[in-house]
Formats: structure tokens, C-alpha cells, sequence
């Protein structure tokens, strides 16, 4: 069985807190994405997008840590997605979940993948209004 410490001494080898802060940096890299583009659905899409996954991720944390105990010890800096393309950053946070939530150090609690399957689901909402024209 796996045991889960909530206070992350490697942040590299921790994938609830690379899933958490990938996902919290996904919050202002779709606010930018959503305020630069020209394309009226892409704004809008991204827009959704923004608005949701903070409460999304807020919800994993909080069940985790009500579980495990209290996330500590945060990066300080964390590099945003750099690209222009809100699809491929989209595809780019799908490839992230997917990956992280089936590494032997994530937990597999079905209440805890239910989180990440709500999070999951808001990432190929937005791929599949992204690709609308």
C-alpha cells in the first residue's frame, strides 16, 4: 500500500503537487490565452474554462488534504505553458492529468479520481468548443 505524505519535501517526485500546480497555473495561463485571442469562441471557451477549474482543483485539494493531511511546502516559482495555441496548451493539461493520475504515488481513492475525472472532463469540454470554428 501506498503511504502519502501531505508535506511535500521533493516537489519532483510528487505527483499531487505537480498535478495541483500545473492545474493552478493552468488558471492564469487560460486567462491569458482567453485575453489575447481574436477568436470570439476561443474566448469564450477559455473563459468557461478559467472560471471552473480553480473550484475544480480547490475541490481535489480539499478532499485530499482531508484525507492525507494539509499539502505544505508550495513552489515558489512555477513556469507557465508557453505557447500561443490554447488547443495544444488544452491537449497539453489532457496529456498532464492523464499521465500524473495513474503514477504509483497519486492516490487511487475513488472519491479522490472522481475529483480528477470532473477536472478531466472540464479539459475535453474546452478541447471540444476549442475546435469549433
Amino acid at each position: 500500500m501506498v503511504t502519502f505524505r501531505a508535506s511535500v519535501e521533493a516537489p519532483q517526485d510528487d505527483p499531487v503537487m505537480d498535478f495541483t500546480m500545473c492545474l493552478l497555473n493552468s488558471v492564469t495561463t487560460a486567462h491569458i490565452l482567453h485575453l489575447s485571442t481574436k477568436s470570439y469562441s476561443q474566448h469564450v471557451a477559455l473563459g468557461k474554462f478559467y472560471n471552473e477549474i480553480g473550484e475544480l482543483v480547490d475541490a481535489f485539494v480539499e478532499a485530499f488534504q482531508g484525507k492525507y493531511g494539509v499539502l505544505t511546502k508550495y513552489p515558489t516559482t512555477c513556469a507557465l505553458m508557453p505557447t500561443a495555441d490554447p488547443l495544444v496548451y488544452m491537449d497539453y493539461l489532457k496529456t498532464e492529468v492523464a499521465t500524473l493520475r495513474v503514477m504509483q504515488k497519486f492516490p487511487q481513492d475513488s472519491e479522490l479520481q472522481n475529483e480528477v475525472d470532473n477536472i478531466a472532463n472540464l479539459i475535453n469540454s474546452t478541447i471540444f468548443l476549442l475546435r469549433l470554428k
